[in-house]
Order: C-alpha cells, then sequence, then structure tokens
C-alpha cells in the first residue's frame, strides 16, 4: 500500500492520467539479456544491473508506476525451463530493484501477475485450484515487499483473469486487471471485451481493460466498448506495433523478405518493419485519453522514447524530455544563424539530385 503522504494508485486516477511503462522482456531480449521463447526473465538475477536500469530509463521517460519483473516469473514456466528453484529468489529480487527505482523517481511500485498458460476450457477444480495456488505464491511476495497495487495481466480467458483477481483482492491490494484479446475479438471464452470487463468491474476490479497481443489501431476500437462498458478507470496497454484488420495482433504480424516467396512470420524477433514510431505512440495517448482511458502505456516492445512521446503528448515533461528533439541546431536542418550554411546548401542540393532521379 501507498506509504502515508504518498498518493496511491486510486487517488492519482482521480487527478488525472497515471502512465506505466511496460515491455520489459522484449526489450531485454533485444538488448541480449533475456531469451525469446521461454521469455522467462532470469535477466533479474543473472544481470539485475540491467533490469534497474530500464526500470530507471522508464522512470525517466515519465512512467508513474514501475512494475517489478515477475511477468512469467511463476511456478509453471519456470516448471517448464527446469528452473523452480529460482522461483522465490527471483521474484523476491525483482521486487527490491523495483521499489529502489520507484523510491528514487517518487513512482508507485506494482507486483504483477499474469497468464499461466494453464487455462482451458471445461477447466477442473484441480487446475483451478493449480492457477489460484501458482498466482497465491507471487502475489504473497508481491505483498511482503510493500507493493502498492498488483497488476494481473494478458489473461485470454476471463475465468483466469478472475481467479487472479479473487487472490489479489484476498491479500488487500488494489487490483488491476487487464485481458489480451486475440484476432476473434472475444476472450477465450468467449466474452467480449466490454462484457469481460463489466464482469471484472463487478468482481470487484480497481481498474480494468487490454493489454499486449493488439497495436493502437486494433486496440483502439475495443476500448472504446470497454470504457462504456465499465465505470471504473479504464487500461489500455498496447504493444507498439502496426497490427491491422487482417493481422490483428502482433502473434499474427507477417512480413515479406525480398528473397522470399512466402511472408514471413515476426513474432517474437523480426517485428522491426512493423514497430510504431513514437508518434503514432504518442497519437495513441492522445487518442485513448479522448476515449477516457486513464491508465495507459506501453507493452511488449515498447521502449522508454514511445513512453515519453506519450507523456509528452498528455502534456508533460518528464526528465527524459531534456533530450527530446531540437532540430534548431542540427548542421543540416537547423535555422540557428551560427551555423556553418554551407552544409544546408549540399544537403538541398542532394534533394535536388534525388528529385531529379
Amino acid at each position: 500500500m501507498a506509504e502515508s503522504g504518498r498518493k496511491g494508485l486510486l487517488q492519482r486516477l482521480e487527478e488525472g492520467i497515471v502512465l506505466v511503462g511496460e515491455g520489459y522482456v522484449f526489450e531485454l531480449e533485444r538488448r541480449g539479456y533475456l531469451q525469446a521463447g521461454p521469455f522467462v526473465p532470469e535477466v533479474v538475477l543473472e544481470h539485475p544491473s540491467a533490469v534497474k536500469e530500464l526500470h530507471t530509463e522508464f522512470a525517466r521517460a515519465g512512467s508513474d508506476v514501475i512494475e517489478a519483473l515477475t511477468y512469467y516469473a511463476h511456478r509453471e514456466k519456470l516448471r517448464i525451463i527446469e528452473k523452480e528453484d529460482i522461483l522465490e529468489p527471483l521474484n523476491r529480487k525483482a521486487l527490491e530493484l523495483a521499489k529502489e527505482v520507484a523510491g528514487e523517481y517518487g513512482a508507485l511500485v506494482a507486483g504483477n501477475i499474469c497468464n499461466t498458460n494453464l487455462w482451458t476450457a471445461n477447466l477442473t477444480d484441480e487446475r483451478r485450484a493449480e492457477i489460484r495456488g501458482i498466482f497465491q505464491e507471487c502475489v504473497g511476495w508481491a505483498v511482503e515487499a510493500g507493493v502498492d497495487f498488483v497488476i494481473g495481466e494478458t489473461f485470454d480467458s476471463l475465468e483466469e483473469a478472475l481467479i487472479a483477481l479473487e487472490v489479489i483482492l484476498a491479500a488487500g491490494q488494489v487490483a488491476v486487471i487487464t485481458l489480451a484479446i486475440m484476432t476473434k475479438g472475444l476472450t477465450q471464452d468467449g466474452y467480449t471485451p466490454g462484457e469481460a470487463c463489466k464482469k471484472l468491474q463487478e468482481a470487484g476490479a480497481h481498474v480494468v481493460g487490454l493489454n499486449c497481443a493488439r497495436g493502437p489501431k486494433t486496440m483502439l476500437p475495443l476500448l472504446a466498448e470497454v470504457v462504456q462498458s465499465v465505470t471504473v478507470p479504464v487500461a489500455a496497454m498496447p504493444v507498439p506495433f502496426r497490427t491491422t484488420l487482417q493481422e490483428p495482433n502482433f502473434q499474427t504480424l507477417t512480413w515479406q523478405p525480398e528473397d522470399s516467396v512466402e511472408p514471413c512470420r515476426c513474432f517474437p524477433d523480426q517485428f522491426e518493419s512493423k514497430l510504431c514510431t513514437r508518434h503514432e505512440m504518442a497519437e495513441f495517448a492522445r487518442q485513448a485519453a479522448a476515449l477516457g482511458v486513464k491508465y495507459m502505456g506501453v507493452c511488449c516492445g515498447g521502449s522508454p522514447h514511445h513512453l515519453r512521446s506519450m507523456a509528452e503528448a498528455l502534456g508533460r515533461r518528464p526528465p527524459a524530455s531534456k533530450y527530446s528533439a531540437d532540430m534548431s541546431k542540427h548542421v543540416h536542418f537547423g535555422n540557428d544563424p551560427r551555423l556553418c550554411q554551407d552544409y544546408k546548401k549540399h544537403l538541398l542540393s542532394d534533394f535536388e539530385v534525388s528529385s531529379q532521379k
């Protein structure tokens, strides 16, 4: 819970939009610290300084929340890579790193639980208890670490999201629950985003919404439905990729290499041609805010520069904005009278040659 005198999540949401930087696993994979495929954040124990630096970069970019890197740091994922022995130390270290950076920047610290990949239709009581136990372990460590709230995210079934919510509320925590909506536009158990979020609100969630899977273009229409269906604050955490009506989630995105007849799947490490610019993410922030979204940021694939531009689009100037572009002194494009004008002339002549081709 928030320390005495420090505004908690719900108070901050009453006063305005809360920005949240996520996407750690994809960013750390790009930096060479995490393996695509398993996506288990062993980096927390192997290279904690890399995690702390990324938390810091997101804080400087304007994140109001530092989320512990415990996404996929649960028993089922660690069982698959045969490393259940690092489950507790990984969670505790991730929470410690998040708390350190949150304290430095006056941000809130969030615990995190996520999809277990164990949900199936016609879930048995035994499997349901297994899922609940996975959440209880991770939430327990988050509570012991003194988090301000707990995020439950990337659920593609309402039932698993409700189990996560039950565990978070039983621990006395503020709950942010977000769903990952795949190609058909429904949860795996057949609910529209609006229907599912309404049920989550009715079950006690403090914030509901969508994260991951969809980029700005294909998430925005679903957000409009969610905003109309609930009265609690709505969350929007898209992946920063150019998803389309034909390829609505990032797992289905493809690209066409010059040397191949068949298109190639982008997921998990060929997204460069589909990455949204910082300006596209800024426009998403403006559009989401106009819809009434109160909790927003970036998910898988997001980088601090995306969040900085979102913050600036909302009228903020976080520490990293000190280094936002100022082209007035650029050698070719600047207008500062102290610049040597010959370089601008050279560039203009290059443009003229290029336009004649």
